[in-house]
């Protein structure tokens, strides 16, 4: 029988969430606001604040084909549903119209802290 490590047990830590759309005719670049916004819908599982205002978007970049990545994190490595955040924000973006791809990965540096939340997730939380 073969011997189980602990990372055997422990969620996919290299998730993302890869889409590319049908080429169409770029009529307008997709702003940064519309991203966030969709963002914001997107809910932590296990407090109830959505994923950008808890400071787990790290990086938002949008080129000129309309291409979206995005860089997030999760408040802790060994969360259960670390698997399918990534997938989640990316299904959140794709109702934007003219999106040409989406990349969302799932990065662990710099490490999650508290500071990075929004004001609103502070005082949502309770958090000084």
């Amino acid at each position: 029988m073969e011997d189980k490590k602990l990372n055997d047990f422990l969620p996919d830590k290299n998730s993302s969430y890869i889409k590319k759309f049908p080429k169409s005719n770029i009529l307008s670049k997709i702003k940064e606001g519309q991203v966030i916004q969709c963002i914001r819908k997107v809910m932590d599982p296990e407090i109830p604040v959505n994923l950008y205002d808890l400071g787990l978007i790290y990086e938002i970049k949008i080129n000129d084909n309309n291409d979206i990545k995005i860089k997030m994190t999760l408040t802790n490595p060994n969360c259960p549903v670390a698997g399918t955040m990534p997938e989640k924000v990316g299904k959140s973006l794709e109702k934007i119209s003219n999106v040409n791809s989406i990349q969302v990965s799932l990065v662990w540096d710099p490490k999650w802290h508290k500071d990075l939340m929004s004001e609103e997730a502070k005082l949502a939380l309770d958090i000084f």
